[in-house]
């Protein structure tokens, strides 16, 4: 006979039993540590100096909040935590992306200017929409898009908002000749409309490709608010909608898509409609970004949208006519239905496309919420199967590996890069976090919000109270993601330098003075930004390219490929969506695609990096290069080349034509 059970051992054996799951889930959820021995090695490789952004003497007072809409009074901070955008690029024709432009939100000045420590090159100067309609009380900028918008050469700026339609600014050449190095001014360039249609769109995503084939460059505008809204009208009426729900929202701003239209001395583009079906069309966007996931050489597209599924668009277009099918993950036994791509119900607020597993096909690395006792999501490292077939059936051919690769978590998420820092062929990863800063911790209302019923989560009166003084994630540290020997990434984030709480939204990535060594910018809401120059202590050796496609005046001929950075000899616009591949002799294979602005605020230059490790500066690499030409044929060319940077102008012909390194 079986010794009966004490009494107070059967009172507690149930919440013991429960508490027991708890630490062993607790246990099995815990990233593997890294001996602090380890971690010191791994941070040893990378060193940056940092230096704040220059600003313009005369700039108005900092303010630290936007004036809203009446019915928005008690989430202004929430509301007013978007903004910060910055990216990387070469405007005055020096070769170098050694420009910066920056939109800072404590003053809504849109800034041209050197990038630190490039010289003082030009005065930094503030680009102006007069004499365009403008209403600064209602109208705040929120990121910028470089691109040669009308072909000429010359690197023009679209500038997207809140309260209005975006703003290009056509740089004016002033007598100048494509590559000839001038000193930038604001009187360089003049804003023109996008559209004439004088709506109010609440823009935070815009990309540009050549999206249906035909040689030229399209764009991409991703709404946030619905169209037409009053967000930041402080003296409107009625109640303005937010989300109507938390897990799939789908009454959001449009996407709309502009379609080149011919040559023009301004930015000449058409809108097209009827291209997605509303849940697409309607998804709250906060990023986007285009790559070929299928070597077919048409970009396709992927939305990363708020409170409800990203979405990945696969092309299927034809020059004059878009057409785009939805392609979503195949759930496997071991997958949550929110780790699937298309049916996750969370924040997407960041984009980046590289190959981490060395197929050739590239990868999707996106930000999410992930902050530990918060909203502990997950960020997605999308991972490709090179099942590329299963996309005839809708079938996205990707797995979310972010969990086995260590970057699931790090905090609240916006911009994120996969990038190769140190030069040994493997890629970091880097990621833009922090949402409010404040003092009183609302956490506890964010989560009762989360659960809050769809019906009346669009109405902000039934929000919590995030006015000023609010704290949302405000002193998370922006994650430096390592790769270790074992194939897990490691955060090494204050090892590298970041100790300091910076509520970042954007990452513009850059080898802004040649050397081989990627820089960057991280673009802080309502503080200072700052400038990370790259001085790792023993880079290896690298290829970089630049690879332009020709202008008018130079199409038909065949491809010059020379050393060193673009020139008045070699002289196009960005290839954006050429792509260049080869294999070491070890045999790891290397991959990537010109980017046309992929993010969130922040932007790549237009440029391809490889590290290449312990390669010999000597050696030739077999590299294989495919574009579109100006005529949207796909063109192919091979090309043997050394170890630095290689400026390389795609023509019509692909019988390679080298010349030597300009002398200038």
């Amino acid at each position: 006979m079986n010794a009966p059970t004490p009494h107070w051992l059967g009172r507690i054996a149930t919440p013991l039993a429960a508490l027991c799951a708890i630490a062993v889930c607790f246990a099995l959820a815990q990233f593997p540590a890294l001996p602090e021995k380890d971690r010191q090695q791994l941070a040893a490789r990378f060193k940056f100096d940092k230096l704040p952004l220059p600003e313009v003497v005369d700039h108005p007072p900092y303010k630290l909040v936007r004036e809203v809409h009446p019915s928005l009074k008690r989430i202004a901070a929430w509301i007013s935590s978007l903004g910060a955008a910055a990216a990387l690029a070469d405007l005055d024709g020096d070769g170098l992306p050694n420009d910066l432009i920056h939109v800072d939100p404590r003053t809504d000045l849109v800034t041209v200017a050197p990038g630190p420590g490039s010289g003082q090159r030009y005065a930094p100067f503030v680009l102006s929409p007069a004499p365009l309609r403008y209403n600064a009380r209602n109208t705040a900028p929120m990121g910028v898009l470089v691109g040669d918008f009308n072909e000429d050469g010359f690197s023009d700026i679209l500038v997207y908002f809140w309260g209005r339609t975006p703003v290009v600014y056509m740089r004016r050449t002033a007598g100048a000749k494509p590559g000839q190095t001038v000193v930038l001014s604001r009187d360089l360039y003049e804003p023109t409309e996008l559209t004439g249609s004088g709506e109010r769109w609440y823009t935070n995503a815009a990309t540009q490709a050549d999206l249906d084939g035909d040689g030229h460059l399209d764009l991409v505008i991703g709404n946030y608010f619905q169209d037409g809204a009053h967000i930041l009208d402080a003296e409107a009426d009625g109640i303005e909608v937010m989300h109507e729900g938390k897990a799939k929202a789908l009454n959001g701003g449009k996407k709309h898509i502009f379609l080149w239209a011919g040559v023009s001395p301004k930015a000449n583009f058409r809108e097209v409609h009827g291209v997605l079906d509303d849940e697409v069309l309607h998804g709250w966007t906060l990023a986007a970004g285009t790559v070929d996931i299928d070597a077919d050489q048409m970009p396709d597209l992927y939305l990363g949208n708020d409170f409800g599924p990203d979405r990945l668009l696969h092309n299927n277009s034809k020059p004059g006519h878009l057409a785009f099918t939805l392609l979503e993950g195949d759930r496997r036994a071991v997958d949550p239905k929110s780790c699937v791509l298309g049916h996750d119900s969370f924040k997407g607020m960041g984009v980046d496309f590289a190959d981490i597993n060395g197929d050739g096909l590239p990868d999707i690395y996106v930000s999410n919420i992930a902050t530990k006792f918060g909203l502990t999501e997950s960020h997605f490292l999308w991972q490709s199967t090179g099942a590329l077939d299963q996309m005839k059936k809708g079938v996205a051919p990707y797995i979310n590996m972010s969990e086995e690769l260590g970057l699931s978590r790090s905090g609240w998420g916006w911009d994120c890069r996969l990038v190769d820092f140190d030069n040994d062929g493997v890629l970091e990863a880097i990621q833009a976090v922090g949402f409010i800063r404040g003092t009183v911790n609302r956490w506890p209302e964010l989560q009762s919000l989360g659960t809050s019923n769809d019906r009346v989560v669009h109405d902000p009166r039934f929000w919590p109270n995030f006015k000023p003084g609010a704290d949302l994630s405000g002193n998370d540290l922006n994650p430096f993601f390592v790769r270790s020997s074992n194939g897990r990434f490691f955060n090494v984030g204050s090892e590298v330098g970041f100790n300091e709480p910076m509520v970042t939204k954007a990452i513009a990535v850059a080898d802004v003075d040649g050397d081989g060594r990627m820089d960057f910018v991280f673009g802080n809401q309502w503080m200072e930004s700052y400038y990370f120059h790259n001085v790792s202590p023993n880079p290896g050796a690298f290829l970089g390219l630049h690879l332009l496609l020709p202008l008018a005046d130079e199409r038909g001929g065949a491809l010059r490929e020379r050393a060193g950075h673009p020139g008045p000899d070699l002289r196009g616009r960005p290839a954006i969506g050429a792509s260049a591949r080869f294999v070491l002799t070890d045999g790891s294979t290397h991959a990537a695609q010109v980017d046309g602005g992929s993010g969130h605020s922040g932007r790549r230059s237009p440029d391809l990096h490889f590290g290449l490790g312990a390669t010999r500066l000597d050696q030739k690499l077999d590299v294989a290069l495919k574009w579109r030409d100006t005529s949207g044929s796909p063109r192919t060319a091979q090309l043997k080349l050394t170890p630095g940077w290689h400026t390389v102008l795609l023509g019509e012909s692909t019988t390679p034509k080298q010349t030597a390194l300009r002398s200038d």
